[in-house]
């Protein structure tokens, strides 16, 4: 029977962690950080040559010129904290009930048991 429920919780943690959507929303998060990340960068470096040489730096040729990398990267956030992981709701929903290891023996009743589990590895 533990077995039984050790592979159920892999299947579980690997239907979750392996989720596209998931993988989608954290590589936007992380290209639209780094972009913002760039743009701020640049920024405060042409604040202190400004300030330094008392000229207006031009930064007309900045990659993140006239770009909202800002508003980019919260709406980015706000996708990722929206997120819907379709599994993870009827996890969510098996649950609150009883029986709970019987039904979520049912959502992956797809899933091998005999198949070698562990974190990262996909049940077929």
């Amino acid at each position: 029977m533990q077995n039984v429920n050790f592979v159920l919780s892999l299947q579980v943690a690997n239907s979750i962690l392996n989720a596209t959507e998931l993988d989608e929303a954290v590589a936007q998060l992380m290209m639209t950080a780094r972009s913002d990340g760039y743009a701020q960068g640049y920024l405060e470096c042409s604040k202190h040559i400004t300030h330094a040489h008392r000229i207006q730096w031009d930064n007309s040729r900045s990659a993140t010129f006239g770009v909202n990398t800002q508003g980019a990267f919260a709406a980015a956030k706000a996708n990722y904290d929206s997120l819907k992981i379709p599994i993870l709701e009827l996890i969510d929903s098996a649950l609150p009930h009883p029986d709970f290891i019987e039904r979520l023996k049912e959502i992956f009743a797809g899933a091998a048991e005999d198949a070698e589990q562990g974190i990262g590895k996909t049940p077929i």
